[in-house]
């Protein structure tokens, strides 16, 4: 006996978790709007441990990053070191605008030779 039933569409789906995934429990979960991005870390454990889930959200498209648990001081260490130089280092300022404005048409420019002569 399966599990598979089709979907409404014809394809193949499965009911519960897809094959291979874990069990997870979210223990503490906290958002974050940064300019376009929203970014959500959720301290998550499952058999195989604990772990923080990074997921960035820009306009619909998901990006996650998972670090595992023993590894978040070293990850804080070095996010706090990078964000300390940041600060520290001054902004770029952009590039200056041209210059120069567009070139107008001279009044010594000469007529349109392919016009006609007006008698």
């Amino acid at each position: 006996m399966t599990n598979h039933r089709l979907a409404p569409s014809g394809g193949r789906r499965t009911e519960g978790p897809p094959p291979g995934a874990v069990e997870e429990k979210l223990l503490r979960s906290e958002r974050i709007q940064i300019e376009r991005k929203t970014f959500t870390l959720s301290l998550r454990e499952n058999p195989r441990g604990r772990f923080v889930r990074i997921t960035e959200d820009v306009s619909g498209r998901h990006d996650t990053v998972i670090v595992p648990a023993p590894g978040l001081d070293d990850f804080l260490r070095l996010l706090t070191e990078i964000a300390r130089t940041s600060a520290e280092i001054p902004y770029e300022t952009p590039p200056p605008p041209p210059t120069e404005p567009p070139a107008e048409p001279s009044a010594e420019a000469p007529a349109d030779t392919d016009a006609p002569k007006q008698s």
